[in-house]
């Protein structure tokens, strides 16, 4: 199927790794213009310098998406870059565990409120697009408990869906469409879960037992996702929450 993203700007964040690199990868692939940012200025250097190397439009910073000036400063550098901003992937997540003031905190200032600016600092770029769009990546955490010691991260993903579904019906009329991928167990080196295979197989093990199909998510199964979400084939698609967890969920999605 051909996703119609050629020529599209699209910003990825969160995407020198993982999920984040695997969207910003498969934009790539179908032609757009990506620009990605992490903390790590080398870690930048060297994904830009690999999707570069594919033959891709890339352009990207280091960036704290915590802090409201560097995102902006991001997003302007961006849009001057690549001409413009048709698309928004708001992937960065603090990946915060427990329940304590700290990893409400982080979780909020990350997962929640770097996806609220992003979308306020990207708005008038996306209110010109022909097609503008914006994926949030929340989690099947957000829908449901699954005893792993993350209600920080669970919450703010369930309010990352909430401001998902609000913002569809404010910028429908605007032309632009905003919509959530909730991955289940995904699986990479150095994530969350191939720590968790290393310190606790226990856990990990359990976990994987959920999954009907075998097997944890990869990257790259998440960011078809997105990418579908973000093109022209989901014309019609907004307000949507896509969950991509193999079977994991056991609630009707609704």
């Amino acid at each position: 199927m051909d996703l119609m993203l050629q020529g599209k700007r699209a910003l990825v964040t969160g995407s020198t790794r993982g999920i984040g690199r695997a969207i910003a990868e498969r934009l790539a692939g179908e032609g757009a213009k990506v620009s990605i940012c992490a903390r790590n200025r080398d870690d930048v250097a060297n994904a830009v310098a690999a999707l570069s190397g594919s033959g891709a439009a890339a352009f990207g910073a280091a960036c704290d998406v915590s802090k409201p000036d560097q995102l902006k400063a991001w997003i302007e550098a961006s849009a001057a870059h690549l001409g413009g901003i048709d698309i928004v992937v708001a992937n960065a997540s603090a990946l915060a565990s427990g329940a304590d003031l700290q990893a409400f905190t982080q979780a909020f200032e990350v997962d929640l409120m770097h996806t609220v600016n992003v979308v306020s600092m990207a708005r008038p770029w996306l209110e010109k697009s022909s097609s503008g769009a914006i994926i949030a990546v929340a989690s099947v955490s957000g829908v449901e408990d699954y005893g792993y010691d993350e209600a920080a991260y669970g919450a703010m993903k369930a309010a990352l869906l909430y401001y998902v579904k609000t913002l569809a019906g404010e910028l429908a009329p605007k032309g632009v469409r905003v919509n959530a991928v909730s991955p289940g167990t995904t699986y990479f080196k150095d994530g969350f879960w191939a720590k968790v295979e290393r310190d606790d197989p226990q856990g990990f093990a359990k976990a994987m037992a959920g999954n009907p199909m075998g097997r944890m998510a990869s990257p790259a199964d998440i960011a078809n996702a997105a990418c579908f979400l973000a093109s022209a084939a989901a014309s019609f698609i907004t307000g949507a929450n896509l969950v991509v967890d193999g079977g994991y969920t056991r609630r009707i999605q609704n």
